[in-house]
């Protein structure tokens, strides 16, 4: 006869445990860098203009810092394997201000040997100068937000770089680092497939080791949300979404994320820990942290306003909000960003980054896998291709009720 599977009630379930980790996961740190030259009108990052407030570089760097060391009783003897400094456009960081932004933190914090330490990049605002001296500086790894090739779309973007800016920046960035990202964006306004299909192989003529492709949003609290560009309809962007996915798979990359891929041995070891539920140290105006010791997993936010921050570290007083995630709320937090990785993860991880066991969630995952949106081995846990497309309805199976 056919082995029945019990169904635990789902409150029952997870009110029955409390999150016990028998070891924190693997550590990385985020930089939050919140300037920009102009904030583009689809961000709804936590970034300032320049020409708004300036850029008070030197004291900046020294919140950083301040904010780092007094973190550092909540991550002692733990060992960082990724930096990654994000913005905002952290490339208008001097090459000065870099160095002894990464110096000091080696000698406040151990990382890994061959610690991965990526820099976003705007390239309206580096040069092959600039690269060399984030290179020396310590950066391993940049990413260059191009978003499109397209002289239009650039404009309809707001962004401040063009065409010819992009091509330079993509071929500093490949003279220079062994292992570098570009951003590339689609379903941009009244952009059409075979422009969609031009960026690609104009991005490709460069053979990055990783590409981010990402459907344009329109996310709340930004100007495109508040006054809509005209955009490709579903149709037009879900043709745009395979043509990428095909042309890169028969390019040699790995679809390895929902929007990221990347070529043999150059996954963006930062953000697979984020997907992977590990911890991060986030320092910054605005930045978020996710730590976790024995007593479960707990959630950070720095002070958001560079200006309050910076009136804030004054005092060491860089936390606006911090709380506990509650055991009910960690499935969902978990699929979240594991269920984002087209491979999957083991089974073991869920216990191992949430402390609770895999049987707490039994009715969750056999309501998805009913639905073909989610694949159960003796060894994984992951999507389908159909949970892959519809990610919003499979992580709907892991809201707590």
């Amino acid at each position: 006869m056919p082995r029945t599977i019990p169904i635990i009630p789902r409150a029952a379930a997870l009110k029955s445990h409390a999150p016990q980790l028998a070891a924190p996961p693997p550590l990385s740190l985020y930089i939050h860098y919140p300037w920009c030259v102009r904030k583009c009108p689809y961000c709804d990052f936590n970034s300032h203009n320049v020409k708004e407030t300036g850029i008070p570089e030197q004291a900046y760097v020294d919140a950083l810092l301040r904010d780092l060391e007094s973190s550092l009783p909540r991550v002692w003897g733990r060992r960082v394997h990724s930096i990654f400094i994000g913005g905002g456009t952290p490339s208008l960081l001097s090459p000065e201000g870099l160095e002894r932004l990464l110096t000091t933190t080696r000698t406040l914090l151990p990382l890994e040997p061959g610690c991965e330490i990526t820099l976003e990049a705007n390239p309206g605002t580096v040069d092959t100068a600039r690269f060399a001296a984030f290179r020396a500086a310590g950066v391993t790894r940049v990413s260059v937000g191009i978003q499109s090739f397209n002289e239009t779309h650039l404009k309809a973007l707001g962004r401040i770089h063009d065409r010819s800016q992009a091509i330079q920046a993509l071929e500093a960035a490949a003279s220079h680092f062994d292992t570098w990202n570009a951003d590339l964006m689609y379903a941009l306004p009244q952009q059409t497939l075979a422009e969609a299909e031009a960026d690609l192989a104009q991005v490709l003529s460069f053979a990055p080791p990783h590409l981010s492709c990402y459907h344009l949003t329109l996310e709340p609290n930004t100007l495109f949300h508040r006054d809509p560009p005209s955009l490709p309809d579903d149709e037009t962007s879900a043709d745009m979404q395979e043509m990428i996915e095909a042309k890169l798979a028969a390019a040699g990359y790995s679809h390895y994320e929902t929007s990221a891929f990347a070529q043999p041995g150059h996954k963006c070891r930062h953000n697979l820990n984020y997907w992977r539920f590990g911890d991060y140290l986030g320092i910054g105006a605005g930045a978020h942290g996710k730590l976790s010791d024995h007593l479960g997993v707990h959630r950070q936010m720095r002070h958001k306003h560079p200006n309050t921050y910076l009136e804030r570290s004054a005092q060491d007083d860089f936390i606006q909000e911090q709380h506990t995630v509650e055991a009910h709320e960690l499935p969902f937090e978990f699929m979240m960003n594991a269920l984002r990785l087209t491979e999957g993860v083991p089974r073991s991880l869920f216990q191992e980054r949430t402390g609770l066991p895999l049987d707490a969630i039994e009715d969750k995952l056999i309501g998805a896998r009913q639905r073909g949106l989610l694949e159960i081995t003796d060894s994984l846990i992951r999507p389908t291709e159909r949970g892959q497309r519809f990610l919003n309805d499979l992580l709907e199976h892991f809201l707590a009720h």
